[in-house]
Parts: C-alpha cells; structure tokens; sequence
C-alpha cells in the first residue's frame, strides 16, 4: 500500500483494499502482515488454504 497519508493518521477500514477467498466465498481486508505480499495472498485463512 502505498505511504501516501500523513503520519499518525489512521486509515478507515473502508477505504482498504479487499479480495474474495476462492474457497469460502468470503470477503476479507488487506491486512498489515500482508503488506509486501497482498499480490499473492489468496486465502483468507489458513483453514481455508489448506482446504483448497
């Protein structure tokens, strides 16, 4: 994500970007973890990863 906001501020939860898990259906949030690697975060757990 690009560091385009100003220090301290936080960013809404709206406003992040999102996918759907292939596996359930469900909708899931950029998270701070996945940060480097949010192009190729598919699942939105690893219960459902592993179910594949």
């Amino acid at each position: 994500m690009p560091h385009s906001r100003a220090p301290g501020k936080a960013t809404a939860k709206k406003d992040l970007p999102s996918k759907t898990c292939p596996t359930c259906g469900r909708p899931f949030s950029w998270r701070k973890k996945w940060e480097r690697v949010w192009e190729e975060v598919k699942y939105c757990s690893d219960r459902c990863r592993k179910k594949r």
